[in-house]
């Protein structure tokens, strides 16, 4: 197809507003990893599919491969998906498709679509190209994969020879704040963009007035179900404990600017994490900010000594979790200065209580991933028939725990209450 077969004017008019902008990152290929989120009628396959054909016809070395979790689901989704885009591209006459097996084939070149299910990513095949290389790889439904872990194996066998691919992950974000997916998008890389989009920024006649119906009626009658169906916000599976957490990039600019610094560490080693954080604490706006953090199994504690040295220059007081008294001395014989939390019956609660009071917790999810997992994952506990109860686990909860430690200062409470201090 020429160039000028469809002008970026007229290509407006079958591309979603919301994608505008990115359409001349995806050109330009600015990034390697496009991540687009969204709920229904949102255009988020629609534009990867256009993409995807605009850009093998302007590329004679581009081949292209479609991926499902359940192979059975690739017709009815990516391959109708991408036939539907180029019909609208009017080029139906270049493009030749089969089902068996399934593919797309541009014909001036020769140039293939492949599609594959991965049931199991290491029999995933390449298959052989006539000319070039896989230049796109699409994830659709990723959220139906099992991880980045699954997804690197696959994309080792696509990315092999040519220049800049271009990975395309589309997904309708899970509804907990737990899940791979929502978690994967918070990890912050220079290759990588994220994009989100919604049907209120789609032209009504695309989706048509039953689609509109039907949405705004599920907004009257359940809004957390619409918010995440229609408007894919993570809206969490209702047993969240920390609802005011903010991850963001906190800058060397902030932390300079910090002054009510806090440190406190978990004990842990075979199983459980050696956890150490550091935050400051703005206790006029009630805010946390957290955006230093160690979690490693297997440290000794002079090991630990060693890195808490290295962070902690000026030596500042440090709380740890007093269950460990041999631990906090040997700490204290390399010079560290260490003292013991006040622990006692309820501290648990009263401290949880006390995070959840503020109006925010910020955590940087490039310095303290480890922090970023565990407030966000934390969960009340589970009754045996699977229903919420009003309990805090003590589980996956070690930097939770050091952040609890050192703000017990800060914590206003009733000590004979909450506390066995004499």
């Amino acid at each position: 197809m020429k160039e000028n077969k469809r002008s970026e004017t007229s290509l407006s008019t079958i591309i979603a507003p919301s994608f505008h902008t990115l359409y001349r990152d995806v050109k330009d290929e600015a990034h390697m990893e496009y991540f687009l989120g969204g709920g229904r009628g949102s255009c988020k396959s629609s534009f990867v599919s256009i993409m995807i054909i605009l850009g093998m016809m302007r590329n004679k070395n581009a081949n292209a491969v479609a991926l499902k979790k359940v192979k059975e689901t690739l017709r009815e989704s990516v391959f109708e998906q991408l036939l539907w885009a180029i019909d609208i591209l009017g080029v139906t006459s270049y493009w030749d498709s089969c089902v068996s097996p399934m593919r797309i084939t541009y014909l001036p070149t020769g140039q293939k679509i492949l599609f594959r299910g991965v049931d199991n990513p290491k029999k995933v095949r390449s298959g052989k190209l006539a000319r070039g290389y896989f230049k796109y790889i699409w994830y659709e439904e990723l959220d139906e994969f099992c991880g980045m872990e699954e997804i690197r194996v696959v994309n080792q066998t696509f990315m092999r020879g040519g220049e800049k691919p271009q990975v395309f992950y589309s997904y309708n974000p899970p509804r907990s704040t737990s899940s791979w997916v929502n978690m994967e998008v918070l990890v912050s890389k220079e290759s990588r963009l994220y994009h989100a989009s919604d049907y209120l920024s789609v032209p009504r006649a695309w989706l048509g007035e039953a689609f509109i119906l039907e949405a705004e009626h599920l907004r009257s009658v359940n809004l957390p179900a619409y918010q995440h169906e229609y408007l894919g916000d993570v809206v969490g599976t209702g047993g969240e404990i920390f609802h005011n957490v903010s991850v963001r990039a906190i800058s060397d600019g902030e932390i300079a600017q910090f002054d009510a610094l806090r440190r406190g560490l978990d004990w842990g080693y075979a199983v459980d994490p050696f956890a150490y954080a550091v935050l400051h604490y703005d206790a006029s706006h009630r805010r946390l900010y957290i955006f230093f953090e160690i979690y490693k199994v297997g440290l000794s504690n002079r090991g630990a000594a060693e890195l808490l040295l290295s962070e902690n220059t000026a030596n500042d007081w440090i709380c740890a979790d007093s269950s460990e008294p041999k631990s906090i001395d040997e700490l204290r014989s390399y010079g560290l200065r260490v003292r013991g939390a006040r622990k006692g019956p309820g501290s648990i609660e009263f401290g949880i209580k006390f995070l959840c009071s503020l109006e925010e917790i910020i955590i940087d999810p490039v310095r303290c991933p480890c922090a970023v997992r565990e407030f966000l994952n934390y969960e009340l506990a589970r009754s045996r028939s699977g229903e919420w109860i009003s309990k805090y686990p003590d589980v996956d909860n070690h930097i939770i725990d050091a952040v609890r430690y050192c703000l017990e200062e800060d914590m206003h409470y009733n000590k004979s209450k909450f506390f066995n201090v004499k």
